[in-house]
């Protein structure tokens, strides 16, 4: 049978689609080992679907906050239109509105599974909270008037609008229409007023009469407005502007918050002045006087309660001489006053009471305050008013996150050991009630394997967070400036710094979750690597290993001496106060400093004191790039552990080095230029040193054969190794001996030359690098180091300069000839080069600990366009084959438990028949991906991803059992490839790059997971998986559940019988079209929203919208239904209560006669 060539299909494919600005052509090359065809790719298109799950912290940039004390769901707003609403521990749910305007107020239709949103663009909308995405039934756009204020009754469906021209319009939020009934505001005040009282601030009806509503216009005027004779009963005035009102539950006494920082009570009947003025933080003077203005108290809350003294809580009215206090909540509680200090501004808060009526004892017993970039809950039954521990992940920017990795279907006991340290954490001294806010159901999914998101932080934190079920929780918190000296005061700030800000910010982080190895790099060209232990050490001196990085600049690249300064690489944390660095006492032989320039001097200073290190992650060393004569450390752009290998390897724009963690060694400190062999196409000639700002000690000058070299790599414990460079030809000659052998290094005695617990690596080298603005960008191999990129890339700004991108461990085939795998480092550069290291270390074994190591440059396996990304190797049925690793043993553990685990090696990997490949390696660029078999080093296959734009985040995840090439592009495309042969698979226009924090932030994991900081407080997770977005309305958590509504008041015999008690009002026939009319057309107009069964009509057609709309019909027909048994239910309880009181009261007279009645 013939086979299918899929090359020519391929082909027909690119040639179709070259027109496109985004060319993806995945080609197999000329060559291909026929061998290869036999993998079988079970991905396809179908396996893939993208859509958001859910959205984790605190929300942004909030405006506005609603409760339903029923349900027990909160509800907050932001000034970019988002809606996030809160239940128990993990119910969160996250909805935008289209427009992008700011929330100004939110009421819930109370126990109705419903909420109306008041936006700034002058709209209302209707949302639908009984499905576990919310959508918009109706909405209503105002044209001619400013809306200000919302106000809806409990148990009402007639909603009051106030306008910024000092209007009430009335809504049915049932049907969405407006009700021809309108208070102008020229009828409610008084007619010899000669100015506008300004905008509605506040609308309420009285708590014991419906029929009454009391108004609130911003220049001190309340009118108490009669609905049914349409006219003012009463008019308050006051002479300072009025932000908020609040009632007495009786119903007989207001209270109003002014601009002078007063709160002024009404009596309803006493209009001529106020009852009570009183100014809380005012200072009274002695002779009677008026009290000293103080700030406007924005909002005031009157709570009552049966068996004590009112609660009042109020925000703001500080005295004007407290300049640089922090925001406060006051507590007002008979004669105690409580002064509330907050960490940020208030923009909202709300008494949470026990009962939704209005009319009853209001008994509080809790207050929620939301903060600019907080949310605080705080208990009113305790003394102090300690405040409830939240359970909610709003503490994601606690410090400005700088970068973020994601872990999903990671080992199942790390999230219960990462617990059982983090939970000796926990703050003290929180209430010990229950979370209020309590509402919702968790979803029913069934996927459960467990993920790990990591964070790290601006301050030199890194937060460990159980992701698991599409919830977020806090596991533990790591400090890592824990390990360096804090600067004291101004005059202590060292000029060793390399940011003016957060210095300890994290850059990049890598983990191994199998041997739990934690390697963190932060801005100040720093590595400290974390071994996790569950007992408590204390490490007398923390083990530092300080190394030189240098480069030479060459006449052709360097800028001019006399020129600006090249900026250095930026830093993706904001900016913080620099730390003191001392230069070291002990330095190596043969390094001078030059007069007044800082040489030998790291960014930062390891303490000196003892650590004590609590259970959890502990330091296992710390390692400094120093400055080297006067020019400061590059920043570490890539990194990688090997816990096998007992290796961590970083890399900048000077180079790499390769550190042995176990025995605090360096083992090797490489430029970029020398991972190039010699008759390597792409390797670039080294050239004479320049002549200006030559420094004094470092390396030696070509010319000057009289100059001592440095050591090549002088750490503590290897030989010297002195070669003198005395010309050109013969360094070239003495590169192309060093690019095929290292120098062994036998590590006997680790700490022989350590002084106050610094262990001191001296290494320099001659190489063409520079300081860059932004991250290095490809350049051409030419002789010329002229020829600049075809299209740019990633930056304008951008240099032609090599940096280090990304690092490999594996265990492969380093040379063509070979039959065996052994362990090497793939290193990737910002130009595309891809180049191989042999480590001498036998896989899987201890040997590295008896035998020298040793290292062989391979040269350039291959070369494509745009800075290396990923890379990765699969075996030859296409599995990935991750880099070896150890199990995790407590290194704190006795030395037996140790051996037991450290025996666990992984196996060797098969070698290769000869003349078949037997690996491929998977490797992805800013452009393109290419996937090479080994070990003949054969291109097999090649896609070009993008042209237009560039890729930002590329990684090799697991997919329905197989793996993948997933890309996040700088246009918002998301695309996956399938592995070996990079057929497109998915290709979503998704989201544009608008803010560098989703490139530094957006990480691909396993199983089709996904995240990104959308917002600098916010997590957003996504799935391009078909099978989750297919079980999400499972896995998603219910806001609303059927809760009965709590009896209404009794109002006793008494009352009922003489009128006492609350007067209901029919607001039908005052509000309905039949009395009041119909509304202006031009007035606003009704949208109707996508959930509705207008929307569902005109968004769907054919036999999908019909069972849409069935669909939405019997749920609605089903909540009517609800309703109806509902309102049956109530009906039957009170033709019992009436039947009860009437036998009663047959019981009572039926034997009396009619003159004892």
């Amino acid at each position: 049978m013939k086979k299918f060539n899929i090359r020519k299909v391929l082909d027909g494919l690119t040639a179709a689609s070259s027109s496109s600005s985004s060319s993806s052509s995945a080609t197999a090359q000329p060559g291909t080992p026929r061998e290869n065809d036999v993998v079988q790719e079970t991905l396809q298109s179908e396996h893939f679907q993208l859509c958001k799950t859910v959205r984790h912290g605190f929300p942004y940039q909030p405006s506005s906050m609603a409760f339903d004390p029923v349900q027990k769901i909160l509800a907050v707003g932001t000034q970019t239109g988002a809606l996030r609403l809160f239940g128990r521990a993990g119910v969160e749910c996250y909805c935008q509105h289209e427009s992008g305007a700011a929330v100004i107020q939110l009421q819930f239709l109370i126990n109705e599974g419903a909420l109306v949103s008041a936006l700034a663009d002058d709209s209302i909308h209707l949302w639908n909270l009984r499905q576990k995405i919310p959508a918009i039934l109706h909405s209503l756009k105002f044209n001619r008037e400013r809306i200000t204020y919302c106000h809806l009754p409990f148990q009402s469906k007639w909603l009051y609008i106030g306008s910024e021209r000092g209007n009430i319009h009335i809504v049915n939020v049932e049907s969405f229409t407006l009700s021809g009934y309108v208070i102008m505001w020229n009828k409610a005040i008084e007619l010899s007023t000669k100015t506008h009282p300004g905008p509605v601030v506040h609308i309420s009806d009285n708590p014991m009469d419906e029929g009454k509503l009391l108004i609130g216009f911003e220049c001190g005027v309340v009118v108490l407005w009669d609905l049914k004779s349409k006219k003012a009963d009463y008019r308050y005035n006051y002479d300072e502007a009025i932000h908020s009102v609040a009632w007495h539950h009786e119903g007989k006494q207001f209270v109003c918050s002014h601009s002078d920082g007063t709160l002024t009570t009404w009596n309803i009947r006493a209009p001529a002045k106020p009852a009570q003025i009183i100014t809380p933080h005012g200072k009274q003077p002695k002779d009677g006087k008026k009290p000293e203005p103080c700030k406007p108290i924005l909002k005031v809350e009157y709570k009552t309660t049966r068996a004590g003294d009112p609660f009042m809580v109020l925000s703001g009215g500080l005295s004007y001489d407290t300049v640089g206090r922090r925001a406060c909540l006051t507590v007002m509680h008979g004669k105690s006053t409580a002064v509330l200090e907050m960490d940020y501004p208030i923009v909202d808060f709300l008494t949470l009471c026990e009962t939704p009526y209005p009319n009853d004892f209001q008994e509080p017993y809790a207050v929620v305050v939301l903060l600019e970039k907080d949310l605080v809950v705080i208990d009113l039954g305790q003394i102090g008013y300690p405040i409830f521990e939240s359970p909610y992940p709003l503490s994601i920017h606690e410090s400005p996150v700088t970068c973020c990795e994601y872990f999903a279907d990671c080992p199942s006991e790390l999230i219960p050991a990462l617990y059982s340290v983090g939970s000796r954490q926990k703050r003290q001294g929180y209430s010990k009630k229950e979370w209020p806010i309590s509402g919702g159901n968790w979803g029913q999914g069934t996927q459960t394997y467990p993920e790990i998101i990591i964070t790290g932080h601006a301050d030199g934190s890194i937060k460990f967070w159980d992701a698991s079920a599409l919830m977020l929780q806090v596991l533990y918190k790591l400090k890592t400036a824990k390990v360096f000296e804090r600067a004291r005061g101004k005059e202590e700030k060292p000029s060793t710094d390399i940011v003016d800000e957060d210095p300890f910010a994290i850059q990049t982080l890598f983990w191994c979750p199998e041997s739990r190895m934690l390697c963190v790099a932060g801005v100040s060209a720093h590595v400290i690597i974390y071994r996790f232990s569950k007992q408590e050490v204390t490490t007398e001196v923390v083990q530092l290993l300080e190394v030189r990085m240098q480069c030479e600049f060459s006449e052709g690249d360097s800028p001019d001496p006399g020129g600006e300064q090249t900026p250095t690489l930026p830093t993706p944390a904001a900016p913080s106060s620099p730390q003191e660095a001392e230069p070291l006492n002990q330095l190596t032989a043969g390094v001078n400093s030059s007069e007044g320039a800082r040489d030998n001097i790291p960014c930062l200073q390891v303490r000196s004191s003892p650590l004590k290190q609590s259970p959890g992650y502990q330091v296992e060393l710390v390692v400094q790039l120093v400055w080297v004569s006067g020019e400061p450390p590059q920043q570490i752009t890539s990194l990688a552990v090997n816990s096998s290998f007992g290796l961590v390897v970083f890399g900048n724009s000077n180079g790499l080095a390769v550190v042995d963690y176990v025995q605090k060694t360096l083992l090797l400190n490489l430029g970029t230029s020398e991972l190039y062999s010699p008759s390597d196409p792409c390797q670039r000639q080294p050239r004479s040193p320049r002549k200006p700002r030559q420094p004094s000690g470092g390396f030696c000058d070509s010319n000057d054969g009289s100059n001592n070299s440095e050591d090549r790599c002088k750490s503590p414990t290897s030989a010297k190794m002195s070669r003198k460079i005395s010309s050109s030809g013969e360094q070239k000659l003495d590169l192309e001996d060093r690019s095929h052998r290292w120098s062994p290094r036998l590590c006997k005695r680790p700490f022989d030359n350590m002084k106050n617990g610094k262990l001191v690596a001296r290494m320099t080298l001659k190489l063409n690098v520079h300081r860059t603005k932004s991250d290095p960008q490809r350049y051409g191999k030419d002789n010329a180091f002229t020829r600049s990129r075809s299209s740019s890339v990633t930056s304008i700004d951008r240099e032609s300069r090599e940096a280090i991108s990304s690092f490999y461990f594996c265990e492969s085939f380093p040379r063509k000839s070979d039959s065996l795998a052994s362990p090497c480092l793939l290193v990737g550069t910002t130009q595309g080069s891809v180049m191989m290291v042999a480590l001498g270390l036998q896989p899987g074994g201890d040997q590295k600990l008896q035998q020298p190591l040793s290292f062989a440059s391979c040269g350039t396996l291959v070369q494509l366009k745009g800075g290396i990304l990923t890379m990765a190797l699969l075996d030859a049925a296409g599995t990935l084959l991750p880099p070896s690793c150890e199990a995790w043993y407590d290194p704190n553990a006795s030395d037996e438990e140790k051996e037991k685990v450290r025996r666990r090696r992984p196996a060797t990997p098969p070698s290769s028949q000869e003349g078949q490949d037997s690996q491929f390696a998977v490797l992805c660029s800013e452009k393109q991906a290419k996937v090479v078999a080994m070990p003949s080093q054969t291109i097999i296959y090649k896609h070009n991803i993008t042209e237009a734009s560039f890729v930002l985040r590329a990684d090799v995840v697991q997919m329905a059992g197989t793996y993948c090439i997933a890309c996040f592009c700088a246009n918002g495309h998301i695309m996956s490839l399938s592995l070996p042969s990079l057929r497109p698979l998915l290709d979503i226009n998704y989201l544009p790059l608008t803010d560098m924090r989703i490139a530094r932030t957006f990480c691909f994991s396993n199983l089709g997971q996904a995240l990104y900081l959308t917002s600098p407080t916010e997590i957003q997770r996504i799935t391009y998986s078909q099978e989750t977005c297919d079980n999400l309305q499972e896995m998603l958590s219910e806001l609303f559940t059927p809760v009965e509504t709590p009896e209404a008041p009794n109002r006793g015999f008494f009352k009922g019988l003489f009128g006492g008690g609350a007067q209901s009002l029919d607001r039908e026939d005052l509000f309905g079209e039949t009395a009041a009319g119909k509304a202006s057309r031009s007035l606003a107009q009704h949208i109707p929203g996508p959930g509705s069964m207008e929307g569902m009509k005109g968004a769907a057609s054919g036999v999908v919208g019909d069972l849409a709309r069935a669909r939405v019909a019997l749920d609605e027909r089903g909540q009517k239904l609800g309703e109806l048994e509902e309102r049956t239910a109530a009906m039957m309880a009170s033709a019992e209560s009436f039947s009860k009181h009437a036998h009663d009261m047959m019981v009572k007279y039926k034997d009396k006669k009619w003159y004892q009645l």
